[in-house]
């Protein structure tokens, strides 16, 4: 599988989807997605990026969640549920725990379709 062929891309969202359903995680596959969306802006997929960004705030403290960030341009950064993703790991790489799960309590809905985020993130 060519990583960067966008032809590719459906196969690999299906690949981030099943990650999430499984508790599996695949940073070299994640990353290969957000690239193609900056490649081929009009590709982008807000519920998958999403996806890959809770996925890597499950291998904190590892930088996956910096490098998927950094991927990911400003506009789509502003979107909902992106930027409450992104506010949600601030708050783990800022070590404000408490502040973490009260915000993530208020916005449970980011966890549909993720298996395991809140045992991972333990």
């Amino acid at each position: 599988l060519s990583r960067y062929n966008p032809e590719n891309l459906a196969t690999l969202e299906r690949y981030v989807e099943t990650q999430a359903k499984e508790n599996a995680y695949d940073l070299e596959a994640n990353l290969a997605v957000l690239k193609l969306y900056q490649f081929n802006p009009a590709f982008f997929q807000t519920t998958v990026t999403a996806q890959i960004l809770l996925k890597a705030l499950t291998n904190l403290p590892h930088t996956d969640f910096t490098l998927c960030k950094c991927m990911i341009d400003q506009a789509h950064q502003e979107e909902r549920p992106i930027r409450q993703i992104l506010y949600l790991g601030e708050l783990l790489e800022t070590c404000h725990f408490q502040s973490f799960w009260q915000a993530l309590d208020e916005n449970m809905e980011l966890l549909d379709g993720i298996t395991g985020f809140e045992d991972s993130v333990r």
